[in-house]
């Protein structure tokens, strides 16, 4: 995957040297950024910032607390290489958020690994869901398998909610995202509250998000986060809307659609030891068990209890 750093620096110099010292390594590419373009640049959203110093035309504070204060970039590792030794100053710098200051003159090896040990951790926790703070699908696949392997029963929670679509056109995306994190926090919540060590909560993307837990009363936790969302999520509904109970949209002709207000629903499949061979085979239950929860109006679960042929 390539990688694309930027050199914020209105000089060439430690752009030509680092292509140099990357010339073998194709997956990473190398822009120059000079100081009065920071703003263009930002929108990109590149793998890595490394700012020279002493090379650019504006307060280090200043530029650091942009970067930081850009959404897009709130998680972007930079680098700072500077010339001022004093350690109040290059503890003002990391106070910004800032990952890492180093001092010239540079170590070419340790600029070299800590550049690739940088953006290799990077890639790793772009795995976590920016908005929800959850695992994603990959971590979400290796909880799988790897209880799958310890051949233990678990359960797996499939959870996303109705009507949400509907809930974006009329509110925005931005009003979305918060009941994205609402629903986050409420499952969240209610599995990691639990008294047994074995709870995951994964956000598979959009309005779904999956639970996996052992040990446990599975139907208690189910009703527990239905409960909790429908109590709450009316607070992300405008008056009007609560009182009549529903939504009405205009479709793409232009005709007004009603929808009921979102609601949650969640599909548990019960794994019990040697059931599932692999994880796309418990995927296939659960969309069908998630189906089913979908068409009873309302917040609902349903739980699917068959036992291994």
């Amino acid at each position: 995957m390539l990688q694309e750093i930027y050199i914020i620096d209105d000089d060439k110099q430690l752009f030509l040297q680092l292509q140099e010292l990357f010339k073998n390594e194709k997956e990473y590419k190398f822009k120059r950024v000079v100081t009065k373009d920071i703003d263009v640049a930002l929108r990109n959203i590149p793998a890595a910032i490394i700012i020279n110093e002493n090379n650019i035309d504006k307060d280090i504070i200043e530029l650091c607390g942009q970067i930081r204060e850009d959404e897009d970039n709130s998680i972007t590792p930079v680098l700072v290489i500077g010339e001022k030794t004093n350690k109040e100053h290059r503890v003002d710098v990391l106070k910004m958020g800032i990952e890492y200051y180093i001092v010239k003159p540079i170590d070419k090896d340790y600029l070299y690994y800590t550049i690739k040990n940088i953006v290799k951790l990077m890639y790793i926790n772009r795995r976590v869901s920016p908005l929800t703070g959850l695992p994603g699908n990959v971590q979400i696949q290796t909880e799988m398998k790897k209880r799958l392997l310890s051949k233990e029963e678990f359960a797996i929670l499939y959870i996303d909610l109705d009507n949400f679509k509907a809930y974006n056109d009329l509110y925005g995306f931005s009003q979305g995202d918060e009941i994205i994190k609402f629903t986050a926090k409420v499952i969240a919540r209610n599995i990691h509250d639990l008294e047994c060590d074995y709870g995951f909560v994964g956000h598979i993307g959009g309005d779904d998000f999956i639970a996996i837990v052992s040990e446990v009363d599975y139907e208690k936790i189910c009703r527990n986060i239905v409960a909790e969302f429908d109590k709450n999520v009316i607070d992300f509904f405008n008056k009007e809307d609560v009182q009549r109970g529903y939504l009405e949209v205009a479709n793409r002709r232009g005709i007004m659609e009603q929808f009921p207000l979102t609601s949650i629903s969640v599909g548990v499949v019960i794994a019990d030891q040697g059931r599932f061979k692999n994880t796309l085979e418990i995927g296939e239950v659960g969309a069908q068990v998630k189906h089913l929860a979908k068409t009873v109006m309302g917040s609902s679960y349903i739980i699917d209890r068959r036992k291994k042929e």
